[in-house]
């Protein structure tokens, strides 16, 4: 039925975008139809995926690179009080400036490669992911941490065996919201300077008026947004079974 009923939406959605793009007051160079964008698809599809696999690398090595780091931060601050009241206003200030100026920045120094791409998707992918997990050890039940004090357990041995555990469920709540996030930040990190990659090809067909081309790049990006998505939930599924079980009964 969830199926479905999203089908259905989906089905609505398109519908009314043929419509709107159908409208004669409706300029074919602001609005590509969804039949326009199907043909670009196809056409510029060799194009399209050569530049798609190029984001795709870089959203998902930043991806990685965000959860090492946001793990072994939000950690480092569980464990340290004084390193967590340091960092925390920190951690949160730094989500006050805008991506849209530091990537410039990135690319003025790291040049053109990989590298500011990169920085840019782990960056905005940190917080989540550092935030949530952190969120989830501190809400470790408290009679559990009882039982392992008691049973004599080091301060690891209780981290590893009892907070990690039951701080999975706020990490991969963090992670989805990252992997949605991590294709914007490959797209500004392309915008700000890059020779291949979904964002700069969009950006060039923004400034040639291929308004086909740059909607079929949009919806690329979308369905990889949305797989990546996709993906984490389903790690979720096998990774805490016991959290499913609670979220059906």
């Amino acid at each position: 039925m969830r199926v479905a009923l999203a089908v259905a939406l989906v089905c609505l959605f398109v519908l009314a975008w043929q419509g709107i793009a159908s409208l004669e007051s409706v300029d074919d160079l602001t609005l590509a139809s969804p039949v326009e964008t199907f043909d670009a698809l196809q056409d510029d599809w060799g194009l399209l995926m050569d530049n798609a696999r190029v984001t795709l690398v870089e959203v998902v090595l930043g991806l990685a690179l965000s959860v090492a780091a946001g793990v072994l931060f939000a950690v480092s601050m569980h464990l340290l009080r004084p390193l967590r009241d340091a960092a925390y206003p920190l951690l949160v200030g730094s989500q006050a400036i805008p991506i849209v100026v530091l990537a410039p920045l990135f690319v003025l120094a790291f040049g053109y490669g990989i590298g500011p791409k990169l920085a840019i998707v782990a960056l905005i992918c940190f917080f989540p992911i550092t935030v949530n997990l952190l969120d989830g050890l501190r809400s470790t039940p408290p009679e559990l941490l009882k039982l392992m004090r008691s049973m004599g357990a080091s301060r690891l041995r209780t981290l590893r065996s009892v907070e990690l555990p039951a701080a999975l469920p706020s990490l991969f709540s963090g992670l989805k919201v990252a992997a949605t996030v991590s294709v914007i930040g490959a797209v500004f990190g392309e915008w700000a300077g890059a020779d291949e990659g979904l964002g700069r090809l969009v950006l060039l067909g923004n400034n040639q008026l291929q308004t086909p081309r740059v909607y079929a790049g949009i919806v690329i990006l979308t369905l990889m947004a949305v797989g990546l998505f996709a993906l984490t939930a389903l790690a979720e599924r096998v990774a805490c079974p016991w959290n499913r079980k609670e979220s059906l009964a």
